[in-house]
């Protein structure tokens, strides 16, 4: 039938395609080679002075890998969008106004300088609102000498401020403006938690060209640049790539999140402007120093008493060290909190609070982020076993830090070790009482604490007799007279003093309501204040 030879002729031709399928596939299994085993490509070899070297195989890639994801440029722009939103209002633009006769390199003898008209230098720069009250923190260098503050709003209000108090030792200042309505404030972040390679966002008022937002990423931690002039400076900047110019000193360094993590302060450049290369304090050192100069107009810093050094290979390689880390203690101040503690001289501090510290500025900011009286945990390497030290930091008021401090602000060469031979410890048994001619003299309804003349003190200020001024309380009636810490009172009213306990009987005898004080500071110069009478 003919449908029934058709449908065998299909049969036939659909059994020969299938039968040459199999045969192909046969073929190429017989046909094939077996993969051969993978042969380990030579290593490349190099001569070096004359020896060969062979060089470890490149690594192969790996992959199982995460592979680094693409940005969202839309997420990181609206990321960058509400940063400046946020930040830009607590940034201000500040201008000064200072005497520039104070700044020449020459002097007119006698009274003619009072017959010169005088001759104001104007500067900007920017500062951060920290309190809706009106603190505003900036970089020292911005207002020193500063005859007069005005501080401008993002709003465009104005206000006159004035200086709360200064570190030069930090480059911080704090300033306060009286404003009618509370201030948009910046909210504080935690600089511990940087990285390198974190993006940051720098807002300030570059060339007078205010409310300026740049971008860039955390260079680098931990820097020290020697920019500060300072006997006690330290720097353990944040180094930033985004765009710092004049103008930015004082202004905000901020994270992803708007949380301020340094304050803009200083660039290295040939050029004298942007090159790359911005350097900023982070907030953890900014909080230690602002908290401070609020409450008590200066910063009450604690130290450890000893001279340090980094530790290089040379250094860890004579210490038998397995690792290049921690810093040297070179020195140890006697009586200071370190001798008190137990370090000695050559221990090699490798930690402090649990924090690894591996450079000498490491160090100092650690130390400088707290209060005398406040203890700090040492851990230490000493004839290469690790110890545990508890070290109770001293104030500058404390008798075994007296000549070394002196000595150093009175001009002496910083960059030498304190010295070695230094007042006898103080007593360890509690119960014994100080020298009282040693002893401060707590003056607390005047605000201020005196303490008699060292023969250093007599040095420095080139006076035989007065009283030494240790410190001064923020606020209270000295300092709104003025009156800052670090002169000698040498008379009041119109009698000499000639100890500390006599500037309190003066003080404490006098009848008229404003008592005139006469100081004498460390460059020779006098200044009087009126302070009032409790």
């Amino acid at each position: 039938m003919p449908v029934s030879r058709r449908l065998v002729q299909i049969g036939i031709g659909v059994g020969l395609l299938v039968v040459g399928l199999l045969t192909g596939v046969l073929v190429m299994l017989l046909v094939t080679p077996e993969p051969e085993a993978a042969v380990e490509s030579p290593r490349p070899r190099i001569e070096l002075g004359g020896n060969t070297v062979t060089l470890p195989p490149p690594t192969p890639t790996d992959s199982t890998a995460a592979p680094v994801s693409e940005p969202n440029l839309r997420t990181l722009n609206a990321a960058f969008r509400r940063i400046a939103d946020r930040v830009t209002p607590t940034v201000v633009f500040i201008q000064i106004e200072s005497d520039r006769n104070a700044e020449r390199n020459f002097r007119f003898e006698g009274d003619m300088e009072q017959f010169m008209p005088p001759r104001m230098r104007q500067s900007v720069g920017s500062g951060v609102i920290l309190s809706a009250e009106g603190h505003i923190v900036t970089n020292e260098h911005v207002v020193a000498q500063a005859e007069a503050i005005r501080v401008t709003l993002h709003n465009k209000r104005q206000y006159e401020a004035r200086v709360v108090g200064t570190d030069p030792s930090t480059d911080l200042a704090v300033l306060k403006v009286d404003p009618e309505d509370p201030l948009p404030t910046a909210p504080l972040g935690d600089s511990d938690n940087l990285r390198v390679g974190d993006w940051v966002v720098a807002v300030g008022n570059p060339f007078r060209l205010t409310s300026t937002v740049t971008a860039g990423i955390v260079s680098a931690l931990g820097r020290q640049v020697d920019i500060i002039d300072d006997t006690f400076s330290i720097e353990d900047f944040i180094q930033t790539d985004a765009a710092i110019n004049p103008g930015n000193s004082g202004g905000a360094l901020v994270n992803l999140n708007g949380e301020l993590v340094g304050i803009n302060t200083a660039i290295a450049t040939e050029s004298g402007s942007y090159e790359g290369y911005g350097f900023a304090v982070p907030t953890q050192l900014v909080q230690r120093v602002v908290t401070d100069l609020i409450e008590f107009g200066e910063v009450r810093r604690g130290y450890l008493g000893v001279s340090i050094e980094e530790v290089d290979a040379a250094r860890a390689d004579r210490l038998s060290m397995d690792r290049i880390q921690g810093v040297y203690v070179g020195t140890v101040r006697p009586g200071g909190a370190a001798d008190e503690a137990g370090l000695q001289d050559g221990d090699v501090v490798l930690a402090i609070d649990g924090r690894p510290i591996n450079a000498p500025n490491m160090l100092q900011s650690a130390v400088a982020q707290r209060r005398p009286g406040e203890t700090m945990e040492l851990r230490i390497l000493r004839d290469g076993e690790e110890q545990t030290k508890q070290v109770s930091l001293m104030g500058r008021e404390a008798m075994a830090y007296q000549e070394w401090l002196s000595e150093l602000e009175g001009g002496a060469d910083s960059t030498r070790e304190p010295p070695q031979s230094g007042p006898a410890d103080p007593p360890s048994n509690d119960e014994d009482e100080p020298d009282e001619s040693d002893a401060t003299v707590n003056l607390s309804e005047w605000g201020l604490g005196l303490r008699p003349l060292q023969d250093t003190h007599r040095t420095a200020f080139g006076i035989d007799q007065g009283a030494y001024v240790v410190f001064v309380e923020n606020g209270e009636r000295a300092a709104r007279a003025g009156l800052r810490r670090d002169v000698v009172i040498t008379h009041i009213e119109e009698t000499p003093v000639e100890s500390a306990t006599e500037a309190e009987r003066l003080l404490g005898e006098a009848t008229p309501p404003r008592v005139l004080v006469r100081v004498q500071r460390r460059n020779g110069t006098g200044a009087f204040y009126e302070i009032e009478r409790p």
